[in-house]
């Protein structure tokens, strides 16, 4: 928590002016953990981008801190995976906490939310390859709708994502025991839909039970850049 008053003012001036309306939402992916004393301020701000319209903030709970004294009720090794994945795509030997991944492409600290702005912004101007429209149909389903905006290179891997838009854990024990933390966004289902060439339109339906609101991403497999995202609340 040091230099919690520092972080409050660049978070203020980062996101103080009103986001104008975007027809493609930025994602921004934070790998946290109950058990890294780093990860309050990051888990903080991931409140502020979870209220955003031109952002989707997922935060994916890793497990490999989960040895050095409280177990993440959240953790999952899925999202530990994806993480390690995104390591390798980027040619790095190593994974850490708290850390944001904006849009699939680039890397960043995730309790450093000007750097977090100004990959958003840029992310937000960036050209996309694929338009992504989803429907509710009710009875518990979707509609996924995608179509390239021209040329389409490589694979894409369309992923469905249900998320607890927030909750709130006393901790006991570990690097952050005796504090109250509330988290937002915690991915809890992430489904892999399947692979779509970007050759022709593509559309499929998908079960979604339950209330909890869910987002597709249309992501060049790697895994890479994130070029289609949209959300159900």
């Amino acid at each position: 928590m040091r230099n919690l008053t520092a972080w409050i003012v660049a978070t203020l001036l980062a996101w103080g002016v009103p986001a104008h309306a975007q027809s493609q939402p930025v994602v921004v992916e934070l790998f946290t953990s109950q058990g890294c004393s780093s990860c309050p301020p990051a888990d903080k701000f991931m409140h502020e981008l979870a209220a955003r319209d031109d952002v989707i903030a997922l935060a994916l709970h890793v497990d490999y801190w989960d040895y050095i004294g409280w177990k993440d009720k959240f953790a999952s090794p899925r999202n530990t995976a994806r993480q390690k994945a995104y390591a390798v795509a980027a040619g790095r030997r190593s994974v850490y906490t708290p850390q944001m991944i904006i849009d699939g492409g680039d890397h960043v600290v995730g309790n450093h939310p000007m750097d977090v702005a100004e990959l958003v912004r840029a992310h937000s101007e960036r050209p996309r390859s694929v338009s992504l429209s989803v429907t509710r149909l009710g009875n518990d389903r979707m509609r996924i709708e995608l179509a390239p905006r021209g040329a389409v290179s490589g694979p894409m891997m369309v992923h469905l994502v249900r998320y607890r838009p927030e909750e709130t854990v006393d901790i006991t024990r570990g690097e952050n025991a005796g504090k109250r933390i509330s988290y937002a966004n915690i991915v809890s289902e992430w489904t892999v839909l399947g692979e779509w060439d970007g050759a022709a339109p593509l559309r499929i339906e998908a079960d979604i039970p339950g209330k909890m609101p869910t987002v597709v991403l249309v992501q060049k497999k790697g895994p890479g850049l994130i070029e289609a995202a949209a959300r159900l609340r």
